[in-house]
């Protein structure tokens, strides 16, 4: 019957949204009658007084509960039939938690919407590793939540989370989430010694010259070339760098002719910098000098810096500075006639490289995979399955399903210390296979319709040595 196939076909997938987000402390509200006073924030904030308390109690509820069984380690997730709550205990007593709506089937019956709730899509370990990011990012650009109480007790910290969060919470694309979020891992630009050489004397340079810079990194197209930070604060700023502050100032060659090459310049120095963060312009007496601070090496020596985004051409370098010497106007503009042309230079040098070298090694024709792959020795993450990545849209090129294995497969990894290799046969085109080896993890999905096992296993060896020339060892 017509009827009801028309009727099948009106099936709408409705992805996971965010629920609610909050952050309490059980010990600031002790007493009966006092809950209102755990409640550090709450989104979305119309919710009703009462409904706030009965679900921070509730959360305090499930955590006292699990901690019986594993005291160590209390509870993670929830898993209800139309949501999922993550919980993340970032800092003694400071609880965060994040309500995630589950996938929706939106089907129609007798002309009524039915909802199915889909309870097994959510990827825990995605999404919690979401809520931990939104802790590290609060804490990069804020510094810990003990912090904010010494600071001014419970008054400042509730200002400051709400600052943040308000806007923080809008980035969030979860129905965008997936593997890399697990990983939050750093994209390298592919170097030759020659010109590694060139920029790390450029850096040198810049910090004999500007000497009042303690940290540097350089990118070049969105992706990391050299960073003095360490580790863990570079992840975080290179994940604010290029899903926030990058996409926020489209590049001046995307313009045209009509880019902002600047002849004031004394000896008619011509360059294209250009302050990301600070002074619009340079030129006005009035311009403010007004950087982002960043909190660094949080969890010992803590450093306060200003954060200095200057970019030219398609080369980013970021100066850090001690965040008690406040950049004044002069030294933006010492800065900018310092580092302005010596950048506009080595881009144009770097970029010349680049096509060299890809000339070189023949552009290699698209492979019938697509991989991600990750070493959680340095943070590198390289992968051909993802468009570029924006503030809004991280695309995956290839079907939601497909990317749930790759969560599972990285999942099972994490449940063993030796190395690893799952094959999985999914949807009914695909293989996907998942390596682990030393600290590196490989996924590739092969789309081979009649391929066998072997097959299958000499294509990810082709794969290997081509890409990673031979790191995972294979016999």
């Amino acid at each position: 019957s017509m009827a009801a196939a028309g009727g099948a076909g009106q099936e709408k997938q409705l992805a996971p949204i965010l629920l609610s987000f909050f952050i309490y402390n059980p010990k600031l509200g002790p007493k009966e009658g006092e809950e209102e006073k755990k409640i550090l924030f709450y989104h979305p904030n119309e919710v009703e007084k009462n409904e706030k308390i009965r679900n921070v109690g509730l959360c305090e509820a499930i955590v006292q509960f699990t901690r019986t069984f594993s005291p160590t380690k209390p509870a993670k997730s929830l898993h209800t039939q139309k949501n999922r709550q993550f919980f993340h205990e970032p800092e003694e007593n400071f609880w965060m938690v994040m309500v995630v709506r589950n996938p929706i089937i939106e089907k129609h019956k007798d002309g009524k919407p039915v909802y199915e709730y889909q309870e097994e899509e959510l990827l825990d370990k995605v999404y919690s590793s979401v809520l931990q990011q939104c802790y590290s990012m609060y804490k990069l650009f804020n510094g810990t939540f003990l912090k904010a109480m010494e600071d001014g007790g419970v008054k400042v910290l509730k200002e400051r989370l709400e600052k943040f969060f308000h806007r923080y919470l809008q980035t969030l694309h979860l129905q965008s989430c997936d593997l890399l979020d697990v990983f939050c891992g750093i994209s390298f630009f592919p170097l030759d010694k020659m010109t590694y050489l060139k920029i790390q004397s450029f850096i040198n340079r810049m910090e004999e010259s500007l000497n009042i810079v303690k940290y540097t990194a350089f990118l070049y197209n969105d992706q990391l070339i050299w960073s003095g930070l360490e580790q863990d604060d570079m992840r975080i700023l290179y994940k604010y760098l290029t899903t926030s502050l990058f996409p926020r100032h489209l590049e001046p060659e995307l313009a045209g002719r009509d880019s902002p090459i600047r002849a004031e310049m004394p000896g008619n120095l011509q360059h294209y910098g250009r302050f990301l963060t600070g002074p619009l312009h340079l030129n006005d007496p009035e311009a403010k000098c007004r950087f982002p601070k960043i909190f660094v090496n949080t969890d010992d020596t803590y450093e306060e810096l200003h954060l200095i985004v200057y970019k030219a051409m398609s080369a980013a370098v970021c100066f850090m500075i001690d965040a008690s010497i406040p950049p004044t106007l002069e030294f933006c503009r010492k800065l900018d006639s310092i580092v302005g042309p010596q950048l506009t230079v080595l881009a144009s040098d770097i970029c010349e490289q680049y096509n060299i070298n890809k000339r070189i090694s023949g552009a290699e024709k698209e492979p019938q995979f697509k991989f991600i792959y990750f070493n959680h020795m340095n943070l590198a993450e390289k992968s051909t399955i993802h468009m570029r990545k924006t503030p809004s849209l991280s695309l995956a090129s290839v079907h939601p399903d497909l990317m749930k294995i790759l969560g599972d497969i990285n999942s099972d990894f994490s449940r063993v210390d030796e190395d690893e290799e799952i094959i999985v046969k999914a949807m009914s085109d695909y293989w996907v296979v998942g390596k682990k080896s030393d600290q590196r993890e490989l996924y590739v999905i092969l789309n081979q319709k009649n391929a066998n096992l072997i097959e299958v296993n000499e294509e990810v060896k082709k794969l290997c040595a081509t890409q990673f020339n031979n790191i995972f060892f294979l016999d």
